[in-house]
């Protein structure tokens, strides 16, 4: 049984699960209510002392941070390789697009909109463009090629693909960036679980209306 703590509205919940279909993983699904604080009850931080969603649980063993369960599910449970392939150099490409998401793509969504959201904060220009800067890398990673890393989908462009779709619910304009909103629209198209994840981020949007 695996089971998987977290909020549907969340960016890096929904890639696990988007993954999870991929690969044929059944989930355990289970709200956490941040609000209440039922991610810092007892047996919460029991499995995860770091209290933080995604969190997942297959057969005792606790796992969290997104991008690291997303490579756990393909590794245990991919019928193949292709998300996230054996090749040293294909997953070390698939590795940094990772990384670029969680540090610069993710991060930048989470630097300008959260204060506006849960603190009441004022926009922040600066931090508006560091998004901006951030689409431009991926549109440059994406000159050429359908997909975010190599020459097929794999857990790279879900995790993108979970931030992105953040950024469209925030009213970002994507149709700026060619080759981003190219990859976007046949990403929505080709990746198992989509409409799963859309259905998240209409639960997310509600914050922005």
């Amino acid at each position: 049984m695996v089971d998987f703590y977290y909020l549907p509205g969340s960016s890096p919940c929904r890639s696990v699960i988007m993954a999870a279909k991929a690969v044929g993983v059944e989930l355990n699904k289970k709200l956490l209510n941040l609000q209440a604080g039922e991610h810092l009850t007892p047996e919460f931080l029991k499995i995860n002392p770091q209290h933080t969603i995604p969190t997942l649980v297959d057969n005792g063993f606790a796992l969290w941070e997104s991008r690291a369960i997303l490579v756990y599910l393909v590794e245990k449970y991919g019928k193949t390789d292709s998300l996230y392939p054996k090749c040293p150099k294909k997953r070390a490409l698939i590795n940094q697009r990772l990384y670029f998401d969680m540090g610069t793509l993710y991060q930048s969504f989470a630097n300008y909109y959260y204060p506006q959201l849960f603190a009441k904060a004022p926009a922040d220009p600066e931090a508006f463009k560091k998004i901006e800067a951030a689409f431009e890398f991926l549109n440059t990673f994406l000159e050429g090629q359908t997909y975010v890393a190599g020459d097929s989908l794999t857990v790279a462009d879900i995790a993108i693909l979970a931030t992105v779709s953040s950024f469209e619910v925030a009213k970002f304009d994507i149709s700026k960036y060619a080759n981003v909103n190219k990859w976007y629209e046949n990403a929505k198209k080709v990746t198992p679980g989509w409409d799963e994840n859309w259905a998240g981020c209409l639960e997310f949007k509600k914050y922005f209306d």
